[in-house]
């Protein structure tokens, strides 16, 4: 934790740089894997670049501010959860459970019982299961000693499962107009569920980058020996990052519920997979230590172009999956090459 004062001259990456030079060396290394970050991160722009080319070329109807609006929708929701999942991902572990708690997130939000507190209460009830769940996920991994990859693929079955119980499998139909009115409101012509989206991205970012308890979760997910002889609380860190990861479902969930104006066990379907892929590709080390919420939005807003693209084009689901493997790993690959180089 010697590189402490370093984070306040690169505040996006000093924190990772510094668990990263216990492993590689020196401030040489520490300077290498900067430029690493910032060369991925000028990657995705350019890919991003690319994108909206072909976009453009393929159908008239992409660079229309409708299509731009419905793209930053699209990505609002799944981008929340890649934020608590890039914390996740950077302590050193994995959540697959993210779309299984939004499932029972937003079941539990839809019961007539809960719908009867109005929207306070439905929104309370998202925020509060989706943290539980977190804190059993986080508790399990952290004081029990378990594997998250084990921890989470349970949670997934169990969450899900209870989802599908209280619901009966059927979807239930939101029935108050002010929580509905969450994903219908649009303030100077973007919708709230963008505004809502970039207030985690802030708060994210604040946290992870300009906090003690950021560069606690680089530190563990870098080095997690080194982190515990500094005098770092590792068990509760770990703990506390699957609380924000489940946190962040909370907020996918009630948005998700707003949009589709339901609450089904069906929710969150493949959500870990898409948020682990846009953090993937965003550049965030799946051995931990190292990643940037800038680079995982942005891996986010790629897929979710790709997907846009697809749809105006009326290419099938089977295509955009495929697409979506090869860039993952395209990325995986890539990633490896920036590691050796950064090391070398």
């Amino acid at each position: 934790m010697t590189d402490q004062p370093h984070a306040e001259t690169v505040p996006e990456t000093a924190p990772e740089t510094s668990t990263a030079s216990s492993r590689s060396g020196g401030p040489a290394a520490r300077l290498r894997l900067a430029g690493t970050n910032q060369r991925q991160v000028l990657g995705l722009v350019a890919v991003l670049a690319i994108l909206a080319t072909v976009g453009g070329i393929t159908t008239e109807n992409f660079f229309q501010v409708s299509n731009f609006v419905l793209l930053l929708t699209q990505a609002s929701i799944i981008g929340v959860v890649s934020i608590g999942m890039t914390f996740v991902i950077i302590s050193g572990g994995i959540d697959l459970s993210v779309g299984a708690i939004i499932a029972l997130a937003s079941v539990w939000a839809t019961t007539g019982a809960t719908q009867e507190f109005g929207t306070a209460g439905m929104l309370f009830t998202a925020i509060a299961v989706a943290t539980v769940c977190g804190l059993v996920n986080g508790g399990l991994i952290a004081y029990g000693g378990l594997v998250s990859l084990i921890v989470t693929i349970a949670g997934m079955a169990a969450f899900r499962g209870l989802a599908t119980l209280i619901s009966g499998g059927r979807p239930q139909i939101v029935e108050t107009p002010g929580f509905s009115a969450i994903a219908t409101t649009d303030i100077l012509g973007i919708p709230l569920l963008v505004y809502i989206f970039a207030a985690v991205v802030g708060i994210g970012w604040l946290l992870l980058n300009r906090t003690t308890f950021g560069r606690h979760v680089f530190a563990i997910g870098g080095n997690p020996e080194a982190a515990r002889l500094a005098g770092i609380d590792v068990r509760r860190v770990r703990a506390t990052v699957f609380v924000l990861s489940g946190v962040c479902c909370g907020i996918a969930a009630i948005m998700l519920t707003a949009r589709t104006a339901t609450g089904a066990s069906t929710h969150g379907t493949f959500y870990e997979l898409d948020a682990i892929a846009a953090v993937i590709l965003g550049g965030t080390l799946l051995s931990g230590g190292r990643g940037t919420l800038i680079g995982s939005i942005l891996g986010v807003l790629v897929f979710t172009t790709v997907t846009n693209i697809f749809v105006l084009n009326n290419l099938s689901t089977p295509i955009q999956q495929i697409a979506k493997g090869v860039i993952i790993v395209a990325a995986v690959l890539l990633q490896r090459r920036a590691n050796k180089e950064a090391a070398t």
